[in-house]
């Protein structure tokens, strides 16, 4: 699940990012985007949440992928790839 602070339009880029990161790694996944007000932190269905560093303090959950830059594909991917690593 992919967070931003309004919901409007950064993290249905990072949600198109997500997925353009997962079909490169061969990883079958879910993608969605919310707001921060909007993100339900006990969602069973959510597996991972990536976000940016400046709401990683407002985000309670156990896998944060946490984004110094929301739209740089190759950060994306390193810290997915490690998560995979970790999560398989």
């Amino acid at each position: 699940m992919a967070v931003c602070g309004m919901g409007l339009g950064s993290s249905l880029i990072i949600e198109m990012n997500i997925k353009d990161v997962t079909e490169q790694l061969d990883i079958d996944c879910e993608v969605g985007h919310t707001n921060l007000n909007s993100f339900i932190a006990n969602d069973s269905s959510i597996t991972a949440v990536i976000c940016g560093s400046d709401l990683a303090d407002s985000i309670e959950h156990p896998n944060k992928i946490i984004l110094q830059n929301l739209f740089d594909k190759e950060e994306i991917k390193e810290k997915i790839s490690k998560f995979m690593e970790v999560y398989e």
